[in-house]
């Protein structure tokens, strides 16, 4: 068994990171809302960082529980979550900005609300 409080915690920072995603994001409506100016240069670093933290915050996750409690919610590709934060830390350079929209247009809402149910269930 796991530390629940200590995953409920996690599972708290997740929920918020993506919550601060999908507030970031609801200006953009094109990749070109990332790309064409500073404003939106700034805007896809703002939204990078809570990429990074959640992608991050998976991983620990996945320690402290011994990789039990997520692949009990396949709706979501944990892997690729988790791959995510790798390629914005480590290729940070070579981000693709359409690749970042797409996430956080399709991705995010979804996660944040597997999270919300993932911190009912523990509860």
């Amino acid at each position: 068994m796991y530390d629940k409080e200590l995953v409920l915690e996690v599972l708290g920072q997740i929920r918020t990171a993506s919550q601060t995603i999908l507030s970031r994001f609801k200006p953009v409506k094109t990749v070109s809302d990332f790309t064409d100016s500073p404003a939106g240069l700034e805007k896809l670093d703002s939204i990078c960082m809570p990429l990074i933290a959640i992608g991050e915050s998976l991983k620990k996750l996945d320690k402290i529980t011994q990789g039990s409690l997520l692949p009990k919610y396949s709706q979501i590709d944990w892997k690729k979550a988790k791959g995510l934060r790798d390629i914005i830390s480590h290729q940070y350079f070579d981000v693709n900005a359409e690749a970042i929209f797409d996430v956080c247009q399709t991705k995010i809402k979804p996660l944040h609300d597997t999270i919300t149910q993932i911190i009912e269930d523990i509860k």
